[in-house]
């Protein structure tokens, strides 16, 4: 049985005046979420370098580093530009500052004071995708390994299907039964026996052998196959929805598994 994943998200919170972070500590704690302080934009980068977080609350007006350069700086690093960053400042602000903020890449902006309710519904949002995205991930790396394990048909390392060799590489005896086929008359099967398929609407040829019947593919590994194709649709589809350049690529590596369980299905005639 798989362990699921820690997709417990804590929350960094960064101003230089205490009394702010207190106020913001005692609105998110309802949240139930650990919350982490940060003075400043240079201990905002830090702490985001320690530890992930599932979203950043900055506030704007800071001495030194401000808010817009701090999240400017979050977003210039591989390792934090996905963590969604709210930018909080004063009443009396340049009315371009939210302007300044999407630019930078913020995902929201509020002005003090804000109802408490609609920053936790704000913040809560930013959890819970980040616990999707986490489960999304978890899913795709189990079915990456389903698919390329040796005991999966057609993973890697699994051994090539019997008769593979003999197909790809005629040898001396095939070709000799090809010439001898040949020279047979038109009609003729093995021995000189008629290869004519029987009418349907005759009876059987006393002591004529029954007709084979054409191979038929496992039930189990049809049903497991289909089973696979449909969740790699589903988690390609939530991760193009999802925004990231690695989502993405994600996804495309998702549709090229799926593809590839397609042919799986095709060759063994599900």
């Amino acid at each position: 049985m798989t362990t699921a994943p820690d997709t417990s998200p804590s929350i960094l919170i960064v101003d230089d005046m205490e009394e702010n972070l207190v106020a913001l500590e005692a609105v998110l704690g309802s949240l139930t979420q650990k919350v982490v302080r940060a003075r400043s934009g240079e201990e905002a980068l830090k702490a985001m370098l320690r530890e992930e977080f599932a979203v950043v609350l900055i506030d704007v007006l800071m001495p030194g580093m401000n808010g817009f350069e701090t999240a400017a700086n979050i977003k210039g690093l591989d390792q934090t530009k996905d963590v969604p960053i709210i930018l909080l400042t004063g009443a009396s602000v340049d009315p371009n500052y939210a302007y300044r903020g999407y630019t930078v890449g913020a995902a929201d902006f509020l002005i003090k004071p804000f109802d408490p309710w609609l920053l936790r519904t704000k913040v809560n949002v930013f959890l819970e995708l980040f616990r999707k995205n986490r489960q999304l991930a978890a899913q795709a790396e189990q079915l990456k390994r389903l698919l390329t394990s040796p005991e999966h048909p057609g993973g890697e390392g699994a051994p090539a299907p019997a008769g593979a060799m003999d197909s790809a590489t005629p040898t001396v005896a095939a070709s000799t039964a090809a010439a001898e086929e040949s020279q047979k008359p038109p009609g003729a099967g093995k021995a000189g026996q008629p290869t004519t398929a029987p009418h349907p609407d005759l009876p059987p040829v006393p002591g004529a052998p029954e007709p084979a019947e054409p191979p038929q593919p496992a039930a189990g590994d049809a049903s497991r196959l289909a089973e696979i194709a449909g969740q790699l649709a589903e988690v390609e589809l939530l991760l193009r929805d999802a925004k990231g350049s690695d989502k993405t690529r994600l996804a495309d590596r998702i549709a090229e598994l799926e593809q590839a369980v397609g042919r799986l299905m095709v060759s063994r005639g599900t």
